[in-house]
């Protein structure tokens, strides 16, 4: 099969909006839980997973943490009253400094990549605000310095040297939640848009296979043996973004930034380079980290930003025969030869029907939107059988997308 090739109207479906679930269920754990193993389906409450799983199998999970992307500003007229036109400034990812946990921590300046909406009425000057923390007026600005890509490069400056960006964005940010829920982010959404094991703050949009999970339920995971490891890697606005050409040939997947443990790496090669992902920004970690490993394997001496995993890198691929324990060895070796605990490193991993599995056995996600790369990745997943998922998803009165109800996916 040739990947590129494939005709992204052939990964349609009929979603009705009244499908589409608005609001998360009150408890997290009492979605509903669809199965597939082995090509038979049936259904569940997500509260009994635990039991679909093997006895000491590793299971691997995103522990970014959605930030409160949007910034809203108001021009400022000839006598410097903020009544002129809304501008949201929609954060993507650091520019200055590029590290997340830096530039959270940064005070005084810093510089992100964002989409601006109503671009058009800020031509030019500064977008200013004033703020209130911990009882201490400040005033943030905001300058546009020009197109970066797809982006604009925006310069924040604030005049309180003991504020974070971090507190900035506590303050004045508004949580990102999906475009397609089409209403407006709610208090409850600061606590139900995360994980309960959310931790690295970096991401715009929820890892939503994770939001199921409550802390009984990761109590069951351990009392049957399930060993879990944290990655992370930070969702991007690009998550949402339609394929708007025919062939997936021609769409450019966006790039996402992860952060492995070498810890993590460890106990994958214990467990035979296997793993249950627990949503797709898990499997695209996982599998790009295979490749890593075949650079390496490739260039022992390669550096850690030369690491990152192209789009179509895995199609090309001349040494796809190297097991998932061989990779992973060849990159847990070269952390240590440079003496790193955590890789730092970014993928752009494209995972669609042609696509070989190596690290990924099982998976746990949600029910994703008609012709998108995450459909696809799905579709690779279970050797094309996903139509009999799908029709059985929405036969029985299944919640699609970010709030909706949890699938576990077994081959």
């Amino acid at each position: 099969m040739n990947t590129q090739e494939i005709q992204i109207s052939d990964y349609n479906y009929e979603l009705p909006d009244e499908r589409i679930a608005k609001f998360p269920k009150e408890q997290r754990d009492h979605s509903k839980l669809l199965l597939y193993r082995h090509g038979e389906v049936g259904e569940d409450v997500f509260y009994n997973l635990p039991k679909y799983l093997p006895k000491g199998a590793l299971m691997v999970m995103n522990n970014t943490r959605v930030i409160q992307a949007r910034l809203h500003f108001r021009k400022t007229n000839e006598k410097g009253e903020n009544t002129g036109a809304l501008i949201e400034i929609f954060l993507l990812e650091p520019a200055q400094p590029t590290d997340y946990e830096q530039m959270f921590q940064t005070t005084e300046r810093c510089a992100w990549l964002c989409l601006v909406g109503n671009l058009k009425k800020w031509k030019e000057g500064a977008l200013i605000r004033q703020l209130e923390i911990r009882n201490e007026k400040l005033e943030i600005k905001a300058t546009r310095r020009g197109e970066h890509g797809t982006s604009q490069w925006i310069d924040f400056e604030w005049d309180n040297a003991a504020v974070s960006f971090a507190e900035i964005l506590d303050a004045m940010g508004e949580l990102p939640i999906p475009p397609y829920l089409n209403r407006e982010t709610q208090e409850s959404d600061l606590t139900t848009y995360q994980t309960v094991y959310s931790k690295i703050k970096g991401s715009v949009a929820a890892p939503t296979a994770g939001l199921h999970f409550t802390d009984a339920v990761l109590s069951a995971l351990d009392a049957q043996g399930i060993e879990r490891e944290e990655l992370t890697l930070h969702v991007g606005a690009g998550t949402f973004r339609p394929v708007k050409s025919s062939t997936i040939g021609e769409h450019e997947m966006h790039t996402e930034y992860i952060a492995v443990r070498r810890h993590t790496i460890e106990r994958l090669i214990a467990h035979d380079g296997c793993a249950i992902a627990v949503g797709t920004t898990s499997v695209r970690t996982l599998e790009s980290l295979y490749y890593m490993g075949l650079k390496v394997m490739d260039n022992p001496d390669i550096k850690e930003e030369d690491l990152h995993i192209a789009q179509w890198l895995p199609y090309g691929c001349k040494m796809d025969a190297v097991s998932s324990v061989e990779a992973l060895q060849a990159l847990l070796d070269w952390m240590k030869r440079h003496d790193l605990t955590v890789l730092h490193s970014s993928t752009q991993i494209i995972i669609a029907p042609g696509y070989n599995y190596h690290i990924v056995k099982m998976l746990i996600t949600n029910f994703h939107q008609p012709q998108s790369t995450l459909l696809l990745l799905v579709s690779a997943f279970v050797k094309g059988d996903w139509h009999k998922i799908y029709d059985y998803a929405l036969s029985h009165d299944f919640r699609f997308l970010s709030y909706g109800d949890s699938s576990l996916l077994i081959p």
